[in-house]
């Protein structure tokens, strides 16, 4: 397959693989689903369907872009030639999947470039959320949708008007500095929601469902896909480092300036710096 496809054909393809992978990682959490490893801690778990998904995906890659780089949670990076790359969350929200909860996503992005959001080019992003078969989809310069429908991200008026979404790590160390973060945070806003997987965090903020979406410490594969979407439906994205690792935000323009420079301090009164 040449190597001069648009963003809106890299996205087709990747819907197509996402689609496939979510209809396997629902098969699988009907069958039950069981812990097969651990990684950062004791509550950091990866499954089977986690890495029988990234399998498929991976594979289906493979076949259709032979030249191209990959990056994913459970097999790690392989270089390709072509300058693009697909960085893939076979099933963010692990343990959501895990516990039955409808909040886990298949993600996939494409970038140019290395699998460093810093630095890479977004193409396009797909989020599948196999529970309820919605298809988040961004391509660059073509927007972002939801089912078909084109997305908008929301207008807070202030900072004490917006709904704040946030994540936390898996290890006790980290919990407990974003916590205090949070602490801070919480009497400046309308209120904060915590769903667990930060692929659909992105594209709530997308959607308009929540105003913003920030967390420190979150991987490539957590946000590539999302990203996209958040992005191509007018959400503003920042990316600093705090802490020795990187906080993301994701946000409402009208607020995004605010929340950022709140996130920021208050990062640096718990971590120092």
């Amino acid at each position: 397959m040449s190597d001069a496809l648009t963003p809106v054909q890299f996205a087709d393809l990747a819907e197509s693989i996402a689609r496939e992978g979510a209809a396997l990682a629902a098969r699988r959490r009907a069958e039950g689903v069981e812990v097969a490893d651990r990684k950062s801690s004791i509550v950091d778990v990866v499954t089977a369907a986690d890495r029988e998904v990234e399998e498929l995906v991976r594979r289906r890659i493979a076949e259709a872009r032979p030249d191209d780089g990959f990056h994913g949670e459970e097999s790690g990076s392989g270089t390709g030639t072509s300058g693009y790359t697909w960085v893939v969350d076979p099933i963010d929200g692990t343990v959501n999947y895990l516990y039955g909860s409808d909040v886990y996503g298949v993600s996939i992005g494409v970038v140019r470039g290395e699998p460093d959001p810093t630095t890479w080019e977004p193409v396009a992003g797909i989020v599948v959320q196999p529970a309820t078969g919605t298809v988040f989809r961004g391509a660059v310069g073509a927007g972002a949708t939801r089912d078909g429908v084109p997305l908008r991200v929301a207008a807070p008026a202030s900072l004490a008007e917006t709904l704040v979404a946030t994540g936390f790590g898996y290890t006790a160390d980290r919990r407990r500095e974003q916590v205090a973060v949070l602490a801070g945070l919480i009497g400046e806003v309308r209120d904060v929601r915590r769903g667990g997987a930060a692929s659909l965090d992105c594209c709530a903020v997308g959607a308009g469902t929540v105003d913003a979406y920030y967390e420190r410490g979150i991987n490539p594969w957590d946000m590539a896909g999302g990203a996209v979407v958040a992005a191509e439906a007018g959400a503003t994205v920042r990316i600093w480092d705090a802490g020795g690792t990187r906080s993301f935000l994701f946000a409402a323009p009208a607020v995004a300036d605010g929340l950022e420079a709140l996130v920021r301090r208050l990062e640096r009164e718990v971590l120092g710096g």
